[in-house]
């Protein structure tokens, strides 16, 4: 297993390494077979890994925003779109690196290559631009999955502590508390007397804890600590899943179609949710045989959209309109069992921050410390991650609703390293005679993935700035934790 994790934390390093990296390799790149690299079974874990995050936790979610027919089939066409790309996106980095005689190309490599070697001056021009784009749009995605763990914590967090206690101290009350709760007196006498604290409190009392956990430099002192968090939350899926079939709701009650007003917002946390497309070309490029990439890309993925669409239907078959921003915020305090999922679920969150952090901490830390004197690089190591985390916090404490930070960052950054980058970059390499069926096929995904982006951040920052009320208005209140139902009488 230590062996196993350790892979694991060197695919992070290589999504960033082709900043600074040689240009002009003449290594052969057919690929070739590396003795020290991954094997196909952890090459498929790892892909696991990659898109197995708090994005799935809020597919019930999604799914509520496209309705019970159109979600789950619309998540599958996603999924298959999202699936393609990366297919995409592997091929154009073998062909380029083939043509040129390169060594195996990264994501912002293979864009700025496929730039330079275009028929168009124009792209000649800019592939210095499209290689930072790139960057950029990954170093967003990673800083926006901080926030999305910030609100994701604090939200977990404060229904365990807060629930918990109201379980516990009112115990006495409690029977009245539910009897009495459609004329809410006995809610608000519990809730004022659980000292119920501001969900932004929550955050910043987490801001110190990711501060220090960002200082962490080499993550291969972190594999044994990773490979714990990856049993935790998988012990907390089969909890999930063992409670939401207990009892599964009558599809025919919900609507099968839902508002086209909402639809973006199935849009941004649909794609948010498949965020494994940044690890794909640094996967491949580690594996023992890269020949076989492509057949674990298919199962991993596969098993993905799988897993998806059963846990988004089944969630909200079972809470149906009454799902949150992450299903674990709708298990109710009466067992022992719904705590531990929103306990090893966060912890395993807590560590992933750490991994995600170290992406944009690996551009930005020493483009800045370059910039100062050798005495001064250490502070200043410090103090730029430090300014990244509370960068981090800031977004969680402006956006403090998990289903919108979800769903923002899923519309700005994710679209376009998902949707359009991949479909362009094929349509460059191919620019001298593509076919009619490709150039329709590249265009449709990108105007797509253009039009998700464009429509999914219209509709989530104007629901930041004027919120619907739905009960989120109030994150200090006890709307933001499930209490259990009163047994009956």
């Amino acid at each position: 297993m230590g062996s196993t994790e350790q892979l694991d934390m060197e695919v992070m390093t290589p999504l960033m390494e082709e900043v600074g990296g040689d240009e002009n390799s003449d290594e052969e790149s057919e690929p070739k077979n590396q003795p020290h690299g991954t094997t196909f079974t952890q090459t498929l874990l790892h892909l696991l890994k990659g898109n197995i995050g708090t994005g799935l936790l809020g597919l019930p979610l999604a799914v509520k925003n496209a309705g019970i027919v159109l979600g789950p089939v619309c998540l599958v066409v996603m999924g298959v779109v999202c699936v393609h790309c990366m297919h995409v996106l592997v091929t154009c980095s073998h062909q380029l690196s083939e043509r040129l005689k390169k060594s195996p190309l990264g994501y912002s490599d293979t864009v700025a290559v496929a730039m330079e070697t275009s028929s168009s001056h124009c792209l000649r021009k800019g592939a210095h631009f499209g290689r930072h784009l790139v960057n950029f749009f990954l170093v967003l995605t990673q800083l926006g999955f901080c926030s999305v763990y910030f609100v994701f914590l604090a939200e977990n967090i404060k229904q365990v502590v807060e629930g918990h206690r109201g379980n516990t101290t009112a115990a006495a009350p409690v029977m009245t508390l539910y009897s009495n709760s459609s004329e809410g007196g006995g809610t608000d006498a519990a809730v004022s007397g659980a000292m119920m604290l501001d969900q932004r409190v929550y955050i910043l009392l987490l801001l110190p804890l990711l501060i220090l956990l960002s200082f962490i430099t080499d993550l291969r002192s972190m594999a044994a600590l990773s490979a714990a968090a990856n049993v935790c939350m998988a012990i907390s899926l089969v909890l999930i899943f063992t409670y939401i079939l207990h009892d599964v709701g009558d599809p025919r009650q919900l609507p099968f179609v839902s508002t086209w007003s909402k639809f973006p917002f199935f849009f941004g946390t649909a794609i948010f949710a498949f965020e494994g497309i940044g690890v794909v070309l640094p996967l491949e490029n580690q594996m023992r045989e890269p020949k076989r990439f492509p057949q674990a890309l298919d199962i991993g993925m596969g098993i993905v959209i799988i897993l998806y669409v059963s846990l988004a239907t089944l969630g909200y078959l079972r809470f149906g309109d009454n799902i949150k921003g992450s299903i674990t915020l709708n298990l109710p305090h009466d067992t022992w069992s719904n705590l531990l999922v929103k306990v090893l679920y966060s912890f395993g969150i807590y560590v992933s921050f750490a991994v995600q952090f170290f992406v944009p901490a690996e551009i930005v830390v020493p483009a800045v410390c370059e910039r100062v004197s050798e005495p001064w690089r250490r502070p200043a190591d410090l103090c730029t991650r430090t300014l990244l985390v509370i960068v981090t916090c800031v977004v969680a404490i402006l956006v403090p609703r998990l289903d919108l930070v979800i769903s923002l960052v899923g519309a700005v950054s994710s679209s376009a390293l998902a949707l359009v980058f991949p479909p362009l970059v094929e349509l460059v390499v191919h620019s001298v005679r593509p076919s009619t069926f490709l150039l329709l096929k590249d265009l449709s995904i990108a105007i797509l993935g253009f039009l998700g982006f464009l429509t999914g951040t219209y509709v989530t920052v104007g629901e930041i700035i004027n919120p619907e009320e739905q009960g989120h208005a109030h994150l200090h209140d006890d709307t933001n934790w499930t209490t259990p139902t009163a047994p009956p009488l």
